[in-house]
């Protein structure tokens, strides 16, 4: 089974990979009309003497069916002049994602992805190429690393997951369309090295355990999803805090690391004049070292607003 965090942690640069070309696949049949769904996923606000700040938790692919608008995340987006992302998204974000996988996500031209296979991982390979339809030669001179990544995002798309429905892509939409500053976090550099094992050893081995786990079901990150459509903040923890446990450091690395160095950047945001709206995984708001517990701990006044209409 896909582990639900690891797979949202690589997705959340989902469209600027499909937008750099990286793993350009076949065209879609159109989705399914499916009845929309009505999600109340929660929203933070935290406030400063000065500033106030809306954090937002992200699924970066969602189905299209999937409205997670309500009164209250409304009002936050029209209220905001600061928009805050975890990388550069846009043009920016396409261009630093371009750069990056030239110079770290390409085999060297002598070389083939499937001859660097043993035979069990070739065969497994050879299945999780034919289950995604994705032409075999777009992954064939990628990186492990990148190649997990393009695969498990084109499952998801098969799953009518797509990171144009994707919180992110939507609030950016909005922040675009209405000539808000926009600012991140980290660069997309940043970012990606922490999805790409610097040990090439540890990097084939992931890459074998992913073959296997992208030929399964999905039902991890739907449950993940379901939690997160539902506000329920404890549930979203403990699906990360579970889905990150048999990876030793994984946790630190990915979460509890970034979310400190994040809650450091947010201090110094609430110290200006400004309203902003936040937007990152919702892996990273939930639990103690979430950054509403972090922020709480530094004084601020943080409250988890109900998002139902």
């Amino acid at each position: 089974m896909i582990n639900a965090v690891r797979v949202l942690c690589a997705l959340a640069l989902a469209a600027l990979f499909a937008a750099s070309g990286a793993g350009a696949a076949e065209t879609h049949a159109p989705a399914p009309v499916l009845a929309t769904i009505k999600a109340h996923p929660a929203l933070w606000v935290v406030r400063s003497d000065t500033a106030t700040l809306y954090l937002f938790g992200s699924i970066h692919l969602l189905p299209p069916n999937i409205d997670w608008h309500s009164p209250a995340i409304d009002a936050a987006l029209k209220d905001s002049d600061v928009f805050v992302f975890e990388a550069p998204l846009g043009e920016e974000g396409l261009r630093e994602t371009q750069a990056f996988v030239q110079a770290n996500g390409m085999l060297p031209p002598d070389k083939a992805l499937p001859s660097e296979l043993d035979p069990q991982a070739r065969r497994d390979y050879d299945s999780a190429i034919a289950a995604s339809r994705l032409p075999a030669e777009s992954v064939a001179h990628l990186r492990p690393w990148l190649a997990a990544i393009v695969l498990e995002t084109r499952m998801m798309e098969s799953l009518h997951y797509s990171p144009d429905s994707g919180v992110d892509r939507q609030v950016y939409k909005f922040a675009k369309s209405e000539n808000r500053k926009i600012e991140s976090l980290e660069t997309v550099s940043e970012q990606l090295s922490l999805l790409m094992p610097k040990n090439r050893k540890l990097e084939a081995e992931e890459f074998d355990a992913s073959l296997k786990e992208v030929k399964t079901d999905h039902n991890e990150i739907g449950t993940l999803v379901d939690a997160w459509c539902d506000g329920r903040t404890d549930e979203v923890a403990r699906l990360t805090n579970a889905g990150l446990a048999g990876t030793p450091g994984a946790m630190k690395l990915l979460i509890t690391d970034r979310n400190a160095r994040w809650a450091d950047k947010i201090a110094g945001m609430l110290a200006q004049h400004h309203t902003y709206f936040v937007t990152v995984g919702a892996g990273h708001l939930a639990g103690p070292e979430g950054l509403p517990g972090l922020l709480a701990r530094r004084g601020f006044r943080v409250t988890l607003l109900t998002t139902h209409h």
